[in-house]
């Protein structure tokens, strides 16, 4: 396994069948081995430095019913809301002045949020904030809307595929969703120039060693600028309800996995992370992760955005996030700093001749 690693962190890539030989076939020594080489990556491009994202939770309304999902549409149990533009602003000014230099708009696809309006939240962030990131993550939209978005002032993209794998994404989405249609958003979005982040669930219902493979392979081919993974946490209001949590082992293993593929890309210790295990977020960045997303969303709507059970920091207010996960950082030798952390392409040429840490 380990002359995989070795290849891997030389090249970049490896094949669908490697991919899936180095996810079967991992030792302890070996995911020692692997965890040390994704570390020495991460230090020679980012240091010790973390970015922080003030992720703003601004709907849960969903138009779609992926099985996995706590706001999927079927769920009467939620208990819905919409945060007006008013909202969205007060967040950004308290996350402001907490250092926060990249806001994160997250919701279900919430068809009350027309272009326009979306247009307009992009535009009154820019224009109060104009040294700050936009990243959306709002679900599959027209090529057009996408345009229009960057137009008004978005710079990045969330929009993770879930699974690369066609038949594994049947068994997670209904019929109304197409993996293809997915993955032709995210090529859309890189056309558009913006800064794209895909990923996927570790140990969802069905994976095998092969989907995770595929993903890989997938996540290679497209060579986006940040890709967020977290284990598989059951909703009690799924279909899925009845599942076995994700492997938080396996998460740690693909971060490292990720920063060998991607040295200078933007991987986020995911709440997810935080959730299946009190250490989780520490230990993802010890695994390879650069970037926390401390919540800016409203106390009041916070539990109430509920993709599964048990999400933590619910309670807290921005305030206490930002410091809490400062602390935690520093628990593990690092320091969240205060930068847009931009994704920065480099080419083999220039590999370790800059650290990218100040972006």
């Amino acid at each position: 396994m380990k002359e995989l690693i070795d290849i891997l962190k030389r090249d970049r890539k490896l094949l669908p069948e490697e991919f899936a030989a180095l996810i079967n076939g991992m030792s302890e020594e070996d995911a020692l081995y692997l965890k040390e080489q994704a570390f020495q990556v991460k230090e020679q491009f980012f240091g010790n430095k973390v970015f922080t994202r003030g992720l703003i939770e601004f709907t849960n309304y969903c138009k779609n019913d992926c099985y996995y999902c706590g706001i999927r549409k079927s769920n009467v149990n939620a208990v819905r809301y919409r945060l007006t533009l008013e909202d969205i602003l007060s967040c950004c000014e308290e996350g402001y002045g907490l250092g926060f230099r990249t806001f994160v708009l997250q919701g279900g696809e919430d068809l009350r949020y027309s272009d326009e309006d979306i247009e307009q939240i992009c535009r009154s962030i820019k224009n109060k904030y104009p040294d700050c990131a936009i990243t959306l993550s709002i679900g599959e939209k027209s090529y057009e809307s996408y345009k229009r978005y960057k137009e008004a002032g978005a710079d990045r993209y969330l929009l993770r595929h879930e699974t690369a794998d066609e038949e594994h994404y049947r068994l997670l989405h209904p019929e109304s969703l197409s993996l293809k249609e997915r993955k032709q958003c995210l090529w859309n979005l890189k056309e558009l120039g913006y800064q794209v982040g895909t990923g996927f669930m570790v140990g969802s219902p069905f994976q095998t060693a092969e989907c995770i493979a595929k993903d890989l392979a997938f996540i290679k081919e497209l060579e986006p600028a940040m890709v967020g993974i977290g284990p598989f946490l059951p909703h009690h209001d799924t279909p899925f309800k009845e599942y076995p949590k994700g492997s938080y082992e396996l998460t740690l293993r693909m971060i490292a996995i990720l920063r060998l593929m991607i040295p200078n890309g933007l991987l986020p210790a995911t709440t997810a992370l935080g959730t299946i295990h009190p250490m989780g977020r520490e230990a993802g960045i010890s695994w390879g992760a650069n970037v926390v997303m401390p919540n800016l969303s409203p106390v009041r709507v916070r539990k109430k955005y509920e993709l599964y059970d048990n999400k933590i920091c619910t309670g807290d207010e921005a305030a206490e996030c930002r410091s809490c996960l400062q602390r935690r950082m520093l628990t593990v030798g690092h320091e969240i700093v205060t930068a847009r952390g931009d994704f920065i392409p480099y080419t083999f040429e220039a590999e370790g001749k800059e650290n990218l840490c100040t972006m």
